[in-house]
């Protein structure tokens, strides 16, 4: 068979479609046997029948691929299970390792939680000034909502984030150029350049303390002093950089926000603020008393989907620094720490205690937001 493999190709396929077809025959046999159980009429028991024989792939395959893996993952969670091995039980050894004693997924835990303090805001920031941009109806509105919704169609493919990382080298790569090209051209950008730097590193080095307890990178900074005039960011070289290069990707890819943005934008009654307009107020005062309370719904959306991508950020991380073992601890996240328990030292049961857990810390931002959010969005005034 392994000598013919168009034909084992061809044999897959058709068993595949056998298993769909006898799978949703069984199903609906099931939902028809039920409902006749339940004493409905013929016309009902076959309209039954008829529903669950077409949802059934989606419900085979939803308990095929995401059910039984989840129940797996959760038993696999309580015990010492590697490939190769059998599954030895060990209770809540895995989690006690996790919560007291693992200090590499602390640091992934600080990591990610600098991405989704600093990280967040700025990419839903920066999509709420696109969409406010957007909604001007500037000549050339569809060529910049293309130009800025591309990023989404791209996506974090290894293609796109390959070639980010050569734009990312401080040496020759493009971003650096420009900057240096900007603060020879304008002196102010390049103090502001300059300051921005020392910031950035000064805020990255306290956080690397944090992780690994040792602050002698922030200290180096502190004494170093304000960063010299022909200094750019070090985007991959250092890891006071790292998961600013990881937020810089996070902003560039903000084109989904913005549109979410921009249709809150166009729901506002333009009489709202002609009336404003009217009274006397100038742009920021509408922005500020009549805007931003009537996007406060979307800016929530936003919120609650931003920080679980965010806290499940994974692609850019592999890519950029797979291979730079020195950097990489600096920009592990959760889930890049998740991926190297389980696929490269394959302990399927840590693996799966950290995907539980990352579960648990989603499950609560999420419920604390939604608890949160008649605090500050405003629901009536749409």
């Amino acid at each position: 068979m392994k000598q013919h493999p168009y034909i084992y190709t061809l044999l897959w396929a058709f068993g595949t479609v056998a298993f769909i077809a006898l799978s949703s025959y069984l199903v609906g046999s099931l939902a028809r046997f039920i409902s006749k159980l339940a004493g409905q009429s013929r016309q009902r028991q076959e309209n039954t029948f008829a529903g669950y024989f077409f949802a059934s792939p989606w419900i085979v395959g939803f308990l095929i691929f995401v059910v039984f893996p989840m129940v797996a993952s959760l038993y696999w969670s309580f015990t010492d299970y590697r490939i190769g091995t059998p599954s030895t039980w060990i209770g809540l050894e895995n989690f006690i390792r996790l919560l007291a004693a693992d200090r590499e997924f602390r640091g992934s835990l600080i990591n990610t939680l600098f991405l989704t303090l600093f990280g967040l805001p700025l990419q839903i920031g920066f999509a709420l000034f696109l969409a406010v941009l957007l909604n001007r109806k500037l000549r050339g509105e569809r060529v910049f909502r293309m130009t800025f919704y591309l990023p989404v169609i791209l996506g974090f493919n290894a293609a796109v984030l390959l070639c980010w990382r050569l734009m990312l080298n401080a040496g020759n790569g493009i971003i650096d150029q420009i900057i240096r090209a900007a603060s020879r051209a304008f002196p102010p950008f390049g103090w502001l350049n300059r300051a921005s730097i020392y910031v950035v590193e000064i805020v990255n080095g306290f956080f690397l303390g944090l992780t690994n307890g040792n602050y002698t990178l922030l200290n180096n900074v502190y004494e170093t002093g304000f960063p010299a005039a022909n200094r750019v960011p070090m985007w991959i070289q250092t890891p006071l950089w790292t998961k600013m290069s990881v937020i810089l990707l996070m902003v560039w890819g903000c084109g989904s926000m913005m549109l979410i943005f921009l249709a809150g934008l166009n729901a506002i009654p333009r009489e709202i603020l002609e009336a404003a307009e009217v009274d006397g107020a100038n742009n920021w005062q509408q922005f500020r008393k009549i805007v931003f309370p009537l996007v406060t719904p979307y800016i929530f959306y936003n919120l609650v989907v931003g920080m679980i991508a965010t806290l499940q950020i994974f692609e850019p991380i592999y890519v950029l620094y797979r291979d730079n073992q020195p950097l990489a601890p600096s920009a592990y996240s959760m889930v890049y720490y998740l991926y190297q328990a389980t696929f490269r030292f394959n302990e399927i049961g840590y693996g799966s205690a950290i995907s539980w857990l990352i579960l648990v810390i989603i499950a609560i931002v999420t419920f604390v937001q939604f608890r949160w959010q008649n605090r500050w969005v405003e629901y009536d005034l749409i």
